[in-house]
């Protein structure tokens, strides 16, 4: 493969850069389904609406964020009104009032929730990353579950019989990785084939919508799970953008150009959201995503650390973690040989923008004393989320006595590249090792990004 060349080759990326790679194929398993028709649990009683947004309490709300599902209640539910839908969630899925969308539907007057859908981790975000979930019966409605993370990656043509329409409500962390806005698009592609209306319900990415950065995803890297989007790895769009990209942009879906423009998509936009609002500032709850990303502090170390401390034994093994103890998930750091002292100066002597280090102590699961680097971001604006990243590649070659992404027998590192997604950096971590040019990466990347940026601004729905 050729070497890397800092030099921006940039007119082939412009062509591409918000184009995201179809999937081939796609199972036609039957779903598994229950012996007898459930019996479906009371729908909740909502209590007086407050600011036209019915709730379980009456008490104010300060806070200026209204999400998708908020807007279509005070719409009177217009958009799903007198039709049969399925919903795609997860435990995330939630109002401004921290109330189920899921019992926000089933309450809605003439509309018929019969379906649900879940994605990785499950309806209630409390299954293990990459686990293979079944169908089932939800126990608390009494609703049917299909799985995207089961036996099959996107609705089947019998999974979406007699809906007319789906509604996708699925909080994203603005990574592009992280699955569920791959399950989103697989959803779009099965319902526009199917003639199946898709409701996408917005919500805010939580690293705010200015934050662009990372490598682009290579086309041979992208994949049904990590990879569905060839955008930079910190995409900056809501889960509504992507979608309406996805609608608006040839080439990004896995279907036809005449199944594409056919396809119905309605998204509900939020109302009071910002480019400018990080998460904190929607005056919102943080609700876990899933058993790794269980506060606002991990959704900004997720793209911080992840890719950095990635780990596939025997293929890849960096000698980083991330978390210290049961703390600072994503957001501290250790390796297994070099000492926490040693550690912290070498991250310090990086100079990062917008990021200090230090030595910190925390309890592990059986209640001992872990130690190790907690990474805190002192200046926002300066903050580049996957640098670091980049870095901790090329102190895993300085710290290891065999770089560890040095080729050979078994060792296969396509799970490491439909991640990150630089086949180049890949290349020059393997011949370079400790000497690795980061900088030039990172000059490249961001000069695609500001390209990525500009271009993507079609798909805005908020200033």
């Amino acid at each position: 493969m050729p070497c890397f060349s800092p030099s921006l080759r940039l007119q082939p990326f412009i062509a591409t850069c918000v184009t995201l790679l179809g999937l081939m194929g796609c199972s036609s398993s039957q779903p598994v389904r229950p012996a007898a028709a459930p019996t479906l649990a009371p729908i909740p009683r909502e209590s007086a609406p407050v600011n036209n947004v019915p709730a379980t309490t009456a008490s104010p709300l300060p806070y200026p964020v209204m999400l998708g599902i908020d807007v279509l209640e005070a719409e009177g539910f217009a958009a799903v009104k007198g039709k049969r839908i399925g919903l795609l969630t997860h435990q995330a899925g939630v109002n401004r009032r921290g109330e189920s969308t899921i019992d926000v539907l089933r309450r809605a007057p003439d509309v018929k929730l019969v379906t649900l859908y879940a994605p990785e981790h499950g309806l209630y975000s409390t299954e293990a990353r990459e686990v293979v979930i079944p169908d089932r019966v939800d126990k608390r409605t009494g609703l049917p579950v299909h799985s995207w993370y089961g036996k099959v990656r996107r609705p089947t043509k019998e999974m979406l019989k007699g809906l007319d329409a789906m509604v996708v409500d699925l909080q994203d962390i603005g990574t592009r990785s992280y699955t569920y806005i791959s399950a989103m698009r697989l959803t779009m592609e099965a319902c526009f084939e199917n003639g199946v209306e898709v409701i996408v319900l917005d919500r805010p990415n939580p690293l705010g919508g200015l934050k662009v950065d990372g490598p682009p995803l290579d086309p041979q890297w992208s994949s049904w799970n990590v990879g569905a989007f060839r955008v930079p790895y910190v995409h900056g769009l809501t889960i509504g953008e992507l979608a309406k990209m996805a609608k608006e942009a040839p080439a990004v879906l896995d279907v036809s150009d005449a199944v594409r423009q056919r396809g119905k998509l309605t998204v509900i936009p939020m109302r009071g959201w910002t480019r400018a609002m990080r998460w904190p500032e929607t005056g919102l709850a943080w609700v876990p995503t899933s058993n790794g990303i269980p506060t606002w502090e991990a959704v900004q170390g997720y793209p911080m650390v992840g890719l950095g401390t990635f780990r596939d034994p025997p293929r890849i093994d960096t000698g980083f973690s991330h978390g210290i103890g049961k703390a600072h998930i994503f957001r501290g750091i250790s390796h297994k040989t070099v000492k926490d002292e040693t550690l912290e100066k070498e991250l310090q002597a990086l100079k990062l923008p917008g990021l200090r280090f230090q030595r910190v102590s925390a309890l592990d699961k059986d209640g001992k004393p872990a130690t190790g680097i907690y990474i805190e971001i002192t200046d926002y604006d300066e903050w580049r989320p996957t640098e670091l990243n980049f870095y901790l590649m090329k102190l895993a070659c300085k710290f290891s006595p065999k770089n560890p992404f040095a080729p050979g027998p078994g060792r296969d590192f396509s799970g490491f590249l439909r991640h990150m997604g630089s086949t180049a950096f890949l290349n020059a971590l393997q011949r370079d090792g400790a000497k690795v040019d980061v900088d030039a990466f990172i000059r490249d990347w961001t000069a695609k990004a500001k390209i990525y940026q500009q271009q993507s601004r079609k798909y805005w729905l908020y200033n």
